[in-house]
């Protein structure tokens, strides 16, 4: 079922979306060793990037229907509200041997990304594309 106006490039945007689940997936996978930093910024990077690109596609869309409403909420308020480069630059530094510290950033992405529902409405919306 395809929702909205029909100029959406409703493959991209689907693509977009399994880009993000993947990463996410990725990052719930890590088992926090020496060198997991990497990968999560790389990860976290592309998260952050692949947003950006949804969110532009969704406002020049003009497409503002309910499932698309709720993941460009989601998405802005993930994006205004969790940074977390400072941090991990932070204890690669100084940590990047502490897996203790790795779990810890890479559960504090995890938790951000589920709580702003970035990653339910991802796949809510996924499911109906």
């Amino acid at each position: 079922m395809k929702i909205g106006k029909d100029n959406m490039d409703y493959d991209y945007i689907k693509s977009v979306l399994e880009q993000i689940i993947d990463s996410y997936k990725i990052l719930k996978e890590i088992r926090d060793k020496p060198g997991d930093l990497d990968i999560i910024k790389k990860e976290l990077g592309k998260i952050q990037g692949l947003v950006k690109v949804l969110i532009n596609k969704i406002e020049k869309s003009g497409n503002y229907s309910d499932s698309y409403s709720e993941l460009l909420v989601a998405s802005k308020s993930y994006l205004r509200d969790h940074n977390f480069h400072t941090e991990i630059d932070r204890i690669s530094q100084l940590y990047s041997e502490d897996s203790h510290r790795i779990r810890n950033m890479r559960l504090s992405i995890l938790s951000a990304l589920e709580n702003t529902k970035l990653i339910s409405k991802t796949i809510a919306l996924l499911q109906v594309l």
